[in-house]
């Protein structure tokens, strides 16, 4: 079972919250761009670019933040986080 858990944050406080499972064979990376998808979906956000920092925090601690300078839209919260809660 793979989880992925997305957070809105403002003011350090939640506002939104979900938790996305995936038992497909695809890999770590697959799982996770469509558990992104589904979170941006459920929050009706466009997809967040990828910047390097981005990638290598996630790389590094499995937990990713997307700020203002992710989204090509104006966002009226302060980021949305992503963390993988559990791993097959």
């Amino acid at each position: 079972m793979f989880r992925l858990w997305g957070k809105i944050i403002k003011e350090n406080r939640l506002l939104k919250d979900t938790v996305i499972c995936n038992d497909d064979n695809d890999t770590r990376t697959h799982k996770v761009f469509h558990a992104l998808n589904e979170v941006c979906s459920q929050f009706d956000l466009g997809k967040p670019l990828w910047l390097d920092k981005t990638a290598k925090e996630f790389q590094q601690f499995a937990k990713a933040r997307f700020y203002q300078d992710n989204f090509i839209e104006q966002i009226d919260f302060d980021y949305l986080e992503i963390q993988v809660i559990e791993e097959d």
